[in-house]
């Protein structure tokens, strides 16, 4: 495989585990019941910063409105 090939099976990778970050992240918040905004939604699946998109999932656990995700 070809160094350019290899960066693009890499940032396909990369694409793919933040989407399913994200989708994670408006499970748990929906299974607890909290609304989720459309501006909301979008940053979270638009965010393509994977130790952004873990500190989100860890918070989505616990807090009690989808403005306190983003906070800290």
């Amino acid at each position: 495989m070809s160094s350019g090939q290899f960066t693009y099976v890499s940032e396909t990778r990369a694409e793919g585990r933040a989407e399913g970050s994200a989708k994670t992240i408006l499970l748990v918040l929906k299974g607890r019941g909290i609304p989720v905004d459309d501006r909301s939604r979008e940053r979270i699946e638009s965010c393509a910063d994977q130790t952004t998109l873990e500190t989100w999932a860890e918070r989505a656990g616990s807090v009690k409105s989808v403005e306190e995700l983003f906070e800290g």
